[in-house]
């Protein structure tokens, strides 16, 4: 195990960076599955960290363990990006799921109301919220906020085209509490008012 107090890392490039990587978010049970090839390189590193630590100090001591620990950091990022990958079943298992979850929603047919977070939507799914945009990001492009969004524009832009309801009949359909939040988010997926979408099939 290597901890490492906030303090060490303070003034240093990494102190922001380390933000950057996801997989601080993920829960225990998303662990990071390791090939012996890729023990190895772990293994080593942090190895060579615990002899720079038990070395004399010197100016040069904190630059280089933190120069390892960005090493470290950067091949977990490598090697959970492969697992996504790898596990091409299991990511498009869960891809399934999520559409069903939202397919469920937007037709009416889920226990709950209001608009899918992406917290809910993780909860649903056994997943951290993090985990589950990441393996999505890997597989699809989309993260699970980008998903949620695609599957709510379409729903919103069938019951325009196809059913009398108003805007603000649909926004409530789909969970939205203020129809202007709706309409703000249609446009900003569409380039157009939901009213001159409708317009375009008179």
């Amino acid at each position: 195990m290597l901890l490492i107090h906030p303090d060490f890392l303070w003034d240093m490039p990494l102190a922001k960076a380390i933000k950057k990587y996801e997989y601080f978010g993920y829960s225990v049970n998303e662990a990071l599955f390791l090939s012996e090839k890729e023990e190895d390189i772990i293994t080593g590193i942090l190895q060579y960290i615990q002899q720079e630590y038990h070395e004399n100090i010197d100016k040069f001591s904190q630059q280089i363990i933190v120069s390892q620990i960005e090493v470290l950091l950067s091949y977990a990022d490598r090697f959970y990006n492969r697992q996504f990958i790898t596990r091409k079943i299991a990511n498009h298992q869960v891809l399934d799921r999520l559409e069903a979850l939202l397919h469920e929603h937007f037709n009416g047919n889920a226990n709950w109301k209001g608009l899918p977070t992406v917290q809910h939507i993780a909860m649903q799914l056994n997943l951290s919220p993090d985990y589950l945009s990441t393996l999505l990001k890997v597989t699809t492009g989309l993260n699970t906020q980008q998903h949620i969004h695609e599957k709510l524009i379409d729903k919103a832009k069938e019951k325009l085209a196809t059913t009398p309801l108003s805007v603000s009949e649909i926004a409530y359909e789909l969970g939205f509490e203020h129809p202007q939040s709706f309409s703000k988010l249609f446009k900003s997926k569409t380039n157009l008012s939901p009213l001159r979408f409708r317009q375009s099939f008179s």
